[in-house]
């Protein structure tokens, strides 16, 4: 055996040793979870079974929920190099369990979102077993799109999975099928208004910043605005979204509050800003440099949000399992407290998801969708929060996952439009200086790409005002611009994500159903 042979053999272990090593540290925690079940909670009897294996399948849960929902917070920051990877799954892991553990909703509702119909499921037994059922199918699912890089919404995986072990078990009356339409509705509205709000920061910054000669100069006057914006969308968002457990306030307070933080933030940003801008170079580069500590800030207050919101959503069956079962089994209630410890198995789990297994989807949604630098990021993070401000004021249905990854994909089409248009431009001018001396065309060049938007449109109708223009047909114009595409966003990812958001409902659905069809069939031979 060649030397080569045993080098090949050894990285094959070693990836091996970290694959056990990540699963050996998962059937820890769930073993744990397990034994303080059994040991903490004390319920006995065949109920007290099942929400042993609720516990613990709530445990692998909140494990999935941390290994794909959380890349789309920290995502951006750790793509455009704000951020190392290991600071991110640190700063997430951290923020999260505060979101869950401080913030975190104290009720939630026992049939998710109204999906089901309480009276359907009355007995005590059949609904624990939907309950577990749609638990295990959620985590299962949330599994695989981990598996195959595809970032999907946890709320739509165990809005799915409740969907269908609860028309298995209560027949389809058993269902609210006007929910299920708001939730269609959002695989179309969260990503488009996510990618509409991220491009339209990302032109402004294009276009008060790097469009500018003086790019240093315009970045002390609209970067400090930028963050004032920032504080107050996510103070704004947080208040709303995040600290409702804390503190319960109506849309205009929050409002009021987060445009004093974010007028704050502005004032005290200006000086920050202008110390800073003294020692940097007039380039796209050294001004992207300002747009990292917000970023860094951005990513823990979304993380903190998504542990204050969607934790305590995605454990709801096991805290509807535990109201049963605690309550003597006697009565199925409309929602249900949720007991510290299972706000604990949903925060721990979500940590420890996102350090053993969070890395693939973070670079997914960081860099293999797009090219990201500072600037698009902090565009696709005042996406996800006034997107969501927005959106839930309008009453329209959004998903937080789907708007983040909207962002991304908005910014990378922009990206994609501009560079094109700007192709066009320069072949343009070349066209009309045909035959001109070719220092001359170079300096023509050089000076339309320093020039700001406005002088850019000057120039080119000045050009074209001299230069007869050419007559080209509908066709003709639609050829060319196929010529100057650039993708910039990568296609394969683009239908694998969408693909996944599409099949989410209905595949947790027919596997919550199948999983509850053979726990019946098991339990009642």
């Amino acid at each position: 055996m060649q030397l080569k042979d045993f080098a090949e053999i050894e990285k094959a272990t070693k990836s091996g040793r970290k694959e056990f090593f990540r699963l050996g540290l998962g059937l820890i925690f769930v073993v744990c979870v397990m034994l303080y079940a059994v040991l903490g909670v004390g319920a006995k009897g065949p109920q007290g079974i099942m929400l042993v294996m609720a516990a613990m399948i709530g445990g692998y849960m909140a494990m999935n929920i941390g290994a794909n929902d959380v890349a789309n917070n920290v995502g951006p920051a750790v793509g455009s190099r704000s951020i190392t990877m290991t600071g991110a799954i640190v700063l997430a892991a951290i923020f999260e369990v505060a979101g869950a553990l401080i913030a975190g909703g104290d009720v939630v509702s026992t049939v998710r979102g109204g999906i089901i119909k309480p009276e359907a499921i009355a007995d005590t037994s059949r609904f624990i077993w939907v309950m577990t059922a749609a638990l295990l199918a959620g985590a299962l699912w949330l599994n695989f799109a981990t598996a195959i890089g595809a970032p999907v919404s946890t709320t739509h995986s165990i809005v799915g999975a409740v969907l269908g072990a609860g028309v298995m078990a209560g027949g389809l009356d058993a269902a609210n099928w006007g929910t299920l339409s708001g939730i269609v509705a959002s695989w179309v509205v969260s990503p488009v208004l996510g990618g509409l709000v991220a491009a339209g920061f990302l032109l402004w910054i294009k276009r008060a910043i790097t469009y500018k000669p003086d790019m240093v100069g315009a970045a002390q006057r609209t970067v400090p605005l930028l963050i004032g914006l920032m504080a107050f969308a996510f103070s704004t968002y947080l208040i709303l979204k995040g600290l409702n457990k804390v503190w319960k306030t109506d849309f205009l307070t929050a409002t009021l509050v987060g445009l004093a933080i974010g007028v704050l933030t502005w004032m005290l940003m200006r000086a920050s800003v202008r110390r800073r801008a003294a020692n940097l170079s007039n380039t796209k580069e050294s001004i992207n440099s300002l747009f990292t500590v917000p970023l860094i800030c951005a990513a823990a207050l979304l993380s903190f949000a998504h542990g204050a919101n969607d934790v305590a959503n995605a454990i709801g069956p096991l805290a509807a399992i535990t109201d049963v079962v605690l309550s003597g089994g006697h009565q199925v209630s409309d929602s249900a407290g949720i007991p510290f410890w299972v706000m604990m198995v949903g925060a721990v789990g979500i940590a420890l998801g996102l350090g053993l297994y969070g890395p693939k989807l973070i670079r997914t949604v960081g860099g293999e969708i797009t090219e990201l630098d500072q600037m698009r990021a902090f565009s696709i993070a005042m996406s996800a929060a006034v997107t969501v401000i927005i959106a839930s004021q309008m009453g329209l249905p959004v998903s937080s996952t789907h708007i983040a990854l909207g962002g991304v994909f908005g910014v990378g089409f922009l990206r994609e439009f501009i560079k094109t248009n700007y192709s066009q431009m320069l072949d343009e001018i070349k066209s009309h200086h045909l035959g001109d001396d070719k220092e001359m065309v170079s300096r023509y060049l050089n000076d339309f790409a320093k020039a700001d938007v406005k002088s850019k449109r000057i120039m080119l109708e000045q050009l074209k005002a001299r230069t007869a223009e050419a007559h080209l047909s509908k066709s003709e114009r639609k050829q060319m611009r196929k010529v100057y595409r650039q993708e910039l966003v990568k296609r394969s990812a683009v239908f694998k994500i969408a693909a996944a958001w599409i099949i989410t409902v209905p595949a947790s659905a027919l596997m919550a159903a199948g999983i509850y069809f053979v726990m019946v069939a098991v339990a009642q031979p």
